[in-house]
């Protein structure tokens, strides 16, 4: 007896809100409501998971198995900032980056700063881009090493790098907070 009540009831519920039409609203109506601007992102990002640019002591050469090894082998991506005034002073390496991240939760929205964060800077007025960081970063054998080089790219000749430590990450990572990016020089 109790079910048949609960089906009744249930589908009474469906029938009455279904017969409800949106209606518009007037200009003065919309002034009263606010909403949320902003975008919610969710992704899967793989990084040279079928093999890469595999580096054996000459050019690189494209390999689809990255097992191999060859201590001389580089096989994944490679991303090199210059630490120096020039070219020559020095390079600081992320090298062999290979591997799976996948994130839910990723916001990207604008804020208004106007207080000077609450006395603790000087007074701001202006937009800055929120990013809301993922509830959830997931990482599926991803791998990276941190290393300094006297270039940027391994076919450089007199390539020499001093590979400091390598990451291997499996698991999951909880974020909170926003990251704050502020304008700087005149649009």
């Amino acid at each position: 007896m109790m079910r048949i009540f609960t089906l009744i009831s249930a589908l009474f519920f469906v029938l009455n809100n279904s017969l409800h039409a949106l209606e518009p609203m007037s200009d003065q109506a919309l002034d009263h409501i606010s909403g949320q601007g902003g975008v919610y992102l969710s992704g899967d990002l793989t990084i040279n998971a079928d093999g890469g640019p595999l580096n054996v002591d000459g050019p690189s050469a494209w390999s689809s198995d990255c097992s191999g090894g060859n201590g001389g082998s580089r096989c994944g991506g490679r991303i090199a900032i210059n630490t120096g005034d020039s070219a020559s002073e020095g390079w600081f390496v992320l090298d062999n980056i290979r591997g799976r991240f996948s994130f839910e939760g990723l916001t990207l929205k604008t804020r208004n700063i106007q207080s000077g964060f609450d006395g603790d800077g000087a007074l701001f007025d202006a937009d800055v881009l929120e990013v809301g960081l993922p509830n959830s970063l997931k990482y599926e054998d991803v791998s990276f090493t941190v290393a300094n080089s006297n270039s940027a790219r391994p076919t450089d000749a007199g390539f020499v790098q001093t590979d400091i430590f390598t990451l291997n990450i499996n698991g999951e990572s909880r974020l909170q907070g926003n990251l704050l990016v502020f304008p700087t020089g005149a649009p």
